[in-house]
């Protein structure tokens, strides 16, 4: 809710030492237990160096507080841009996840709920609103995160409450007699912002689960760790993150301990189009689990809107444990029906779709001009995505496509003019390195790339928006930033026309992987289970009315 004099009192916080002010000032000092040093340096630089904030914004912030509002995150997302905050996996989550997943802890009956990544409190806040006698504790590295965290549960009256500036992962919690929930946003941060240190803490730990855990692996993977780590049987815990570790190869040790030492219950899935996280467009997956237990299937469901959320305990399709295991991608478990449609197959009866060639360096075999080669190995391709969103439906005019450099495996094969250009470019690109790459080593012979035939219909198939189907026209080669479709029998241009036609229609984002940043991603195997018109209707005249579906 915004009230306009939440609005006024808004105005005056202008800076994070400000906001840090009016937290102190709202009683962060004496709720939550002893400062840490960072905590009252911040503390010390915006008592002193800020003024005062006055008894009415300090009364119109409490009252914003007091009846369901977070103000101070609020201010917080402004004062730090999104882009700064994603950097620190600073995401904070809206109250149509935190409701459902306060409700859900709260029916599990804990005696104490920890929130690793506490950010301004939300969920602790909320919490305390609906059960004011339960023991909470709340971690943020951050000093003002923790600061208004203590400000936001002060206002809320809050007295069994530690918060605790500090890591999660390497921290021991406080020792405890009864339950503990884990709830939560474990903060996002990617692998290559993570310290040697924290890597290591990673394989240390996993290797004592024993698992195994990729250095790919972003902090959240780390924050699941830790909490099948710190954990123990009767535990509990709601996380809500980015869904791409269902999918992705770094994600299989998030994977192992929903099926192993977390104990998962349910999983559901939050697409983009309902933006989950404000000014990130990714897909949230909220994990319930109950630590020991190894349930003989897992809750899963796909989400369209937060609206939708409803009532984790009872909600979403059961998918037997050992197909999870089996499974080693689970988005695509989420569709609730492998039904085609009346007059629908699926894509991959019509055509098999391959992902262009892995060239290894694009930098020596993609040319933006001919070079001194022969045209004969030369072959115009689709190097780009942007290259298919750019012609539309119809790719026709190859002459602005670059030329990939396609040589024989047999250098026999050329004449004694264009064999003397090739060894220079094959000597040239050897002394760049090139043949000791990983892609050109497990070559038959190096120097040959082994570009596919031309496929009658080209695809990108990783965007933030739906993949182009674009008719090859042009004869076009492609590289590995596009999908080639190609007939398993001959069709007529009519047919291929109405072919691409009905999967621009239908697709849809939801029908992909969606990783953060809102990238979707359709490999060729889920390509090839979309749903199209049978060749029957493709062959016909009459207006295509099947869309994609499932």
């Amino acid at each position: 809710m915004v009230y306009s004099s939440y609005a006024r009192a808004a105005e005056v916080i202008t800076s994070e030492l400000k906001l840090a002010h009016l937290a102190i000032s709202l009683g962060a000092r004496h709720t939550g237990g002893a400062l840490s040093a960072a905590e009252k340096a911040l503390a010390g630089r915006a008592l002193r160096g800020t003024e005062v904030p006055t008894e009415r914004v300090v009364g119109q912030i409490r009252g914003q507080i007091e009846v369901g509002g977070d103000p101070l995150g609020d201010a917080f997302c402004r004062l730090r841009d999104a882009a700064t905050r994603r950097t620190y996996g600073a995401v904070y989550t809206p109250d149509a996840l935190i409701d459902p997943m306060v409700a859900w802890t709260l029916k599990q009956e804990p005696d104490r709920i920890v929130d690793a990544g506490v950010g301004s409190g939300r969920f602790l806040a909320a919490v305390a609103r609906r059960s004011p006698r339960t023991r909470l504790v709340g971690l943020d590295l951050d000093p003002l995160a923790t600061l208004m965290t203590r400000a936001n549960l002060a206002v809320l009256g809050c007295l069994d409450l530690c918060v605790l500036q500090d890591d999660y992962t390497t921290l021991q919690l406080p020792e405890f007699q009864g339950t503990t929930a884990f709830l939560g946003n474990p903060p996002y941060v990617r692998h290559h912002q993570l310290t040697s240190a924290a890597k290591l803490w990673a394989q240390k730990t996993a290797s004592e689960l024993g698992q195994k855990i990729s250095g790919l692996a972003g902090l959240h993977a780390h924050f699941f760790l830790a909490t099948a780590a710190k954990g123990r049987p009767g535990d509990v815990g709601s996380f809500v993150t980015s869904a791409e570790w269902l999918d992705v190869n770094y994600g299989s040790i998030m994977r192992k301990l929903v099926l192993g030492p977390l104990g998962g219950e349910s999983i559901h899935v939050v697409e983009p189009r309902a933006l989950p996280f404000e000014g990130t467009a990714t897909t949230a997956v909220i994990t319930n689990f109950r630590i020991g237990e190894q349930p003989e299937s897992i809750r899963m469901r796909p989400v369209e809107a937060l609206t939708d959320v409803g009532d984790l305990a009872v909600a979403g399709r059961p998918v037997a444990r050992q197909r999870l295991v089996e499974t080693p991608r689970w988005s695509g478990l989420l569709r609730t029906s492998t039904v085609a449609p009346e007059g629908c197959v699926e894509l991959g009866e019509i055509c098999r779709v391959h992902r262009g060639t892995v060239t290894g360096a694009n930098a020596v075999w993609v040319l933006r001009h001919k070079a001194d080669l022969p045209e004969s190995v030369l072959y115009a391709s689709v190097t780009k995505a942007r290259e298919l969103f750019a012609a539309g439906t119809v790719l026709s005019n190859a002459e602005m496509l670059r030329r990939v450099v396609d040589i024989p495996s047999d250098l026999d094969e050329l004449d004694g003019a264009d064999r003397k250009k090739v060894d220079r470019f094959i000597k040239t690109a050897k002394r760049a390195g090139v043949d000791k790459g990983y892609i050109a080593a497990h070559r038959r012979a190096w120097w040959s790339i082994g570009l596919k035939r031309p496929a009658p219909i080209l695809a990108t198939y990783m965007a933030r928006r739906p993949p182009a189907f674009v008719l090859n026209q042009a004869d076009a080669r492609h590289i590995n930033i596009a999908h080639g479709l190609y007939p398993r029998e001959e069709l007529d241009a009519h047919t291929l026309g109405r072919l691409a036609q009905s999967l621009r229609a239908g697709i849809r984002l939801s029908h992909g992987r969606v990783y953060a940043g809102g990238l979707t991603k359709f490999e060729p195997k889920e390509m090839e289970r979309l749903m199209v018109p049978d060749v029957t209707i493709l062959r016909g005249h009459d207006p295509l009315t099947a869309a994609v579906d499932g």
